[in-house]
């Protein structure tokens, strides 16, 4: 299939998917937001590689549904409900093409949703897009993780973190954890996972001030393939010498 005749796909309408599989269904008004951040990555990909996902079906799968079944306990109203006089800040760590942190801004648009990256062509495509939906809930931030995680405005003052697709388990704990507030959640999207991997990490997460809540399993809806998504809550400070040094969390792993 071509580049142009992507551009004019359209998003399959698979209502009843979303809420048999995360009790959530979106509007009308969220479906068209979903085909304008569909229909706009297609179109800036060949200048800024942002995806190799350009095909509906399975942009809606393995971006739009992947990122939101994560966050589907968000959704639902679960955790951060909709309503409290609190305003909730999220962010997503290596948003990359903004998953899964613009999906989740869409349809939390009383969340505001900080898409973090350190790629700052890909940061600025994805703040002009924010702006042509008018989206006033996202925020955007070009700079390292670790870099952020020391700043004193960052630092402990998140609700939610997110990270998806952007390294091993460990690393992305060292990433998120430092910039969550006491009681705060961070959401790890993972392939292939075992209990083997959850006891190590638990030791890596105790280190950061975390403690991990719930692994769960499930499979996409279209494809079948394996996710596992690991929900963590702060529940003390994380000591000062984390996050450490830009790239020391990649090179050597806690």
């Amino acid at each position: 299939m071509s580049q142009d005749s992507l551009q004019h796909s359209r998003l399959p309408d698979l209502s009843d998917v979303w809420h048999e599989t995360l009790g959530w269904q979106p509007d009308a008004g969220h479906l068209l937001e979903f085909q304008t951040l569909y229909d706009r990555i297609v179109d800036a990909n060949t200048q800024f590689n942002l995806t190799r996902i350009v095909e509906a079906e399975e942009f809606w799968e393995k971006h739009l549904w992947d990122s939101l079944r994560g966050v589907s306990c968000v959704l639902r109203g679960e955790v951060f409900p909709e309503g409290d006089a609190e305003k909730y800040r999220a962010i997503d760590i290596g948003t990359g093409a903004g998953f899964p942190g613009f999906p989740l801004a869409i349809a939390r648009p009383d969340i505001e949703v900080t898409l973090l990256d350190s790629t700052h062509k890909k940061v600025n495509f994805l703040q002009q897009l924010a702006e042509e939906l008018g989206m006033e809930n996202i925020k955007t931030m070009t700079a390292r993780a670790e870099e952020v995680g020391r700043k004193n405005s960052d630092r402990e003052s998140y609700d939610l973190a997110l990270a998806r697709a952007v390294g091993p388990a460990s690393v992305c704990l060292e990433y998120a954890l430092p910039l969550l507030k006491i009681g705060g959640m961070a959401i790890l999207y993972r392939g292939h996972w075992t209990e083997e991997e959850t006891e190590k990490l638990s030791t890596t997460a105790a280190q950061l001030g975390g403690v991990i809540s719930t692994v769960e399993a499930f499979t996409t809806p279209l494809t079948r393939g394996v996710r596992n998504c690991l929900y963590l809550s702060k529940i003390k400070p994380t000591p000062a010498q984390f996050p450490r040094a830009v790239g020391l969390p990649k090179q050597k792993p806690l």
